[in-house]
C-alpha cells in the first residue's frame, strides 16, 4: 500500500507541475514583472527590514522605467513562471556586460529568482533554476554566480542543495541600509 501512495504522490505532483509555464518575458509584461518583482521581494524581505528601505529599494529597481531597460539589455534575460495564467515567480539572468559585478565573460548570473511565498516550497524555483543553467550551458559558460544576502537562510540552502559554493561577499544596499550578500557559484 505504501509503494501506490507513493506512485499517487508522484503522479499528483507530476499533474501539478504540467500546470506551470516557464515563458520569456518581454516589455509588454513590464507591468506584471513589477508586479511581481515588488509583491515577492517584499514578501521575502520585509520582516526584516524597515518599511522606508523596502520602499526606497522598490521604488529603484522595479519600477516601470528600471524594469524596462533591464528587459531590453540584450545580454539580459527575464522569464515568468506561471500556473496556467497567473504569474507566481520570475526569473532574471544576465551575461557579459549586463552581470552586476563579476563581468566575466566565461560567467552567467543568476540575479534573482523569486517564487510568490504561497507557492514557496512547490518546486517552482527549482524549474526557475533550472531554466537559468539551461541557458547558461546554451552560453557555453563555464560557471554560475549569484548573490545571497547572509540572512536569506532558505536561499542559501537551496544554492547549497544545488551544488553552489561561498566564493566571495559583497555589500548589497537596500535602501540606506548597507547588508552582505555572500557570493556563491557553480562550476558547469
Amino acid at each position: 500500500m505504501k509503494s501506490f501512495c507513493l506512485h499517487l504522490d508522484y503522479f499528483n505532483l507530476q499533474i501539478a507541475m504540467s500546470s506551470i509555464t516557464i515563458i520569456p518575458i518581454g516589455v509588454a509584461e513590464v507591468d506584471a514583472l513589477c508586479a511581481i518583482s515588488c509583491s515577492t521581494f517584499s514578501q521575502t524581505f520585509l520582516a526584516q527590514n524597515t518599511a522606508e528601505d523596502m520602499e526606497a529599494y522598490l521604488t529603484s529597481s522595479f519600477s516601470v522605467e528600471k524594469l524596462t531597460q533591464e528587459i531590453t539589455n540584450p545580454n539580459s534575460a527575464f522569464f515568468f513562471a506561471k500556473e496556467y495564467e497567473q504569474v507566481i515567480g520570475y526569473l532574471k539572468v544576465n551575461a557579459g556586460d549586463a552581470q552586476t559585478e563579476l563581468k566575466d565573460l566565461n560567467a552567467f548570473e543568476i540575479e534573482r529568482i523569486y517564487v510568490d511565498k504561497a507557492y514557496l516550497g512547490k518546486k517552482i524555483g527549482q524549474l526557475l533554476f533550472e531554466k537559468a543553467i539551461e541557458l547558461a550551458k546554451s552560453k557555453n559558460a563555464t560557471y554560475v554566480w549569484l548573490g545571497v544576502w547572509e540572512e536569506n537562510h532558505r536561499a542559501l540552502a537551496f544554492y547549497e542543495k544545488n551544488g553552489f559554493v561561498p566564493f566571495d561577499k559583497h555589500v548589497f544596499m537596500l535602501g540606506n541600509d548597507a547588508q552582505t550578500d555572500i557570493m556563491m557559484k557553480l562550476l558547469l
